[in-house]
């Protein structure tokens, strides 16, 4: 029995010592294996231990602040502020920091963030589309890298885009094309990267064709970023995505501090990257290992090294500033500033920056995923919204052996990319079906605490994801995650994924974030055993015969 459950309960322990073992990579990396070998086994087994309602009880507890609570700092009182012993904390206003409602506003909102930005624009995303809308966008950077030379003094304007290299080589029109009038035009203030996976190589890269090689790993991480503001979300650069698309953004105006490190991480991500150059062609960065045509270890090494410089950089800063701001001697000058009526506000919103590249080794968004899941106590509700429903193993026992009270939102097949499609590559969204169907019939078939999942309507197919977190008693959310992960086995092991987990003392955003998750759930309805026999939801026996050997590929 004991050994049922420390089986159950053991790689969630050993992805947290990943993260506290940065001394130790020979350490590490033999726990990663052990994990990553428990993981397949587990993956293997058709039925699970009864004992898996227990794994909540015998997980590991949080992993604990390495110093003391501080009775100055607003920040001792939230509970999540061991998330700090992984990534940088921000501290904010919540003023600061706004929830959009649908495509439309995003699309706007973008378009005038990027007429009136002085100093920078950086985004990343999987691609950028090649309609009209999109050339909107792209026509709007245009003007104000115009307006930027026409100034009377030398311009510090730069834009950098980062895209994947498979999904944004697509086509003979693609993203691309699409910026490459800007990058002739402007050589020396936009750059171009196109991240390129190092798990497509030699004689896979050969032989998989267009479109399908974009199973192998893809650049995932979706920020816009415009000097000191910034937006999250999981929305791609698609028109589809500004029109009848809903997904979810947030707003950070004035956090100049997280734009900071946002704009480093794109950094660091397109030095890795294949340079896009003004006759289409690519170049690595100088002195970088090639992605694929290099050597694979090396080059992970070296990208492993420039992402976890950014975090660990930004982390120490923060650290530093909240030592000079709450400890040190310029705690009396803001009283003397404050007693003038010149401080800013105490922050009573925390920023936690989660970044997922297993292909590098950083698995920093399924370690505190994974801890909050398991550490959800009876009383709380917790609201997951996927676009694609294809949980990993781990994910799948922590929600299934919850205490806690699960509401789970999925996209309708008919939003997939895939839908309608000719051959193999239409089979994928009756895939997520069956997995969807299997999963219901583990929630009525098993004691768990997951309401029966809820699936998007068809007038506004919802690709959003996330997770709201409602403690116990409490009728508003006091975290939330947004960003580019949906949960799936690629997000964890393929891709790479960054988003950020809000935790707010604010009703004012509170409700908000509620508001955003009433709105979301009302456009779907509740899955029953009906949902299942609609023509859109049959699945063909062959797919499901093939979904256990392709899953981990979607």
């Amino acid at each position: 029995m004991a050994a049922a459950a420390a089986v159950a309960a053991g790689p969630v322990l050993w992805r947290r010592l990943l993260g506290l073992l940065p001394g130790r990579p020979g350490l590490a990396a033999l726990l990663g294996r052990l994990s990553d070998r428990l993981g397949r086994n587990r993956d293997r087994r058709r039925r699970r231990s009864p004992w898996l309602l227990l794994a909540p009880v015998l997980s590991p507890a949080v992993p604990q602040v390495t110093s003391p609570p501080c009775c100055l700092c607003p920040e001792g009182v939230h509970r999540f502020q061991w998330i700090r012993n992984l990534v940088p904390e921000f501290g904010v206003c919540s003023s600061h920091v706004r929830v959009l409602s649908s495509p439309v506003e995003f699309f706007e909102l973008m378009k005038g963030q990027i007429k009136v930005a002085k100093r920078r624009v950086v985004m990343a995303s999987l691609y950028l589309g090649t309609g009209p809308l999109e050339q909107e966008l792209v026509d709007c950077l245009e003007s104000t890298l115009e307006r930027s030379l026409q100034a009377n003094f030398p311009s510090d304007l730069r834009v950098s885009i980062l895209l994947d290299f498979t999904r944004g080589s697509r086509g003979r029109k693609n993203s691309r094309t699409m910026l490459l009038p800007l990058l002739r035009r402007f050589p020396e203030q936009v750059r171009v990267s196109l991240f390129h996976t190092p798990n497509l190589r030699g004689l896979l890269r050969l032989l998989i064709p267009e479109r399908f090689n974009e199973t192998i790993g893809l650049q995932h991480i979706k920020v816009y970023l415009f000097d000191n503001n910034v937006i999250l979300s999981g929305a791609n650069l698609s028109d589809s995505y500004f029109t009848n698309r809903q997904d979810r953004y947030v707003f950070l105006q004035d956090c100049p501090e997280v734009a900071d490190f946002f704009t480093e991480l794109v950094d660091a991500v397109g030095d890795v990257s294949l340079q896009l150059q003004g006759d289409d062609s690519v170049q690595v960065v100088e002195g970088m290992v090639h992605p694929y045509k290099g050597d694979r270890a090396a080059y992970c090494r070296a990208a492993n090294k420039k992402v976890m410089d950014v975090i660990n950089s930004a982390r120490a800063r923060q650290q530093v500033l909240h030592a000079q701001t709450f400890h040190g001697d310029s705690l009396l000058a803001q009283e003397d500033a404050a007693a003038a009526g010149d401080r800013r506000p105490a922050p009573d919103t925390w920023i936690y920056p989660l970044i997922q590249m297993k292909p590098f080794e950083i698995q920093i968004d399924e370690i505190v995923t994974e801890t909050l899941l398991t550490e959800a106590e009876r009383g709380a509700k917790v609201y997951l919204t996927t676009g694609y429903f294809n949980l990993t193993q781990a994910y799948m026992d922590l929600v299934l052996g919850t205490r806690a009270e699960y509401q789970i939102l999925l996209a309708s097949p008919e939003v997939n990319g895939f839908f309608g499609a000719k051959g193999v590559a239409g089979a994928i969204p009756a895939a997520y079906v069956h997995i969807e169907r299997q999963f219901y019939g583990e929630v009525w078939t098993g004691l768990w605490g997951v309401s029966s999942p809820r699936c998007s309507r068809q007038d506004r197919g919802s690709s959003g994801q996330g997770l709201w977190l409602y403690l116990a008693g409490s009728a508003l959310p006091c975290l939330t995650l947004i960003g580019s992960p949906n949960f799936g086995y690629r997000s964890v092991h393929r891709d790479l994924e960054a988003q950020i987990a809000i935790v707010t003392e604010s009703r004012a955003l509170q409700q908000q974030l509620h508001q955003e998750q009433e709105q979301l759930y009302l456009r779907s309805g509740v899955v029953s055993s009906a949902t299942f026999e609609q023509p859109s939801r049959q699945v063909k026996l062959w797919v499901k015969m093939v979904t256990p050997q392709i899953k981990n590929f979607f």
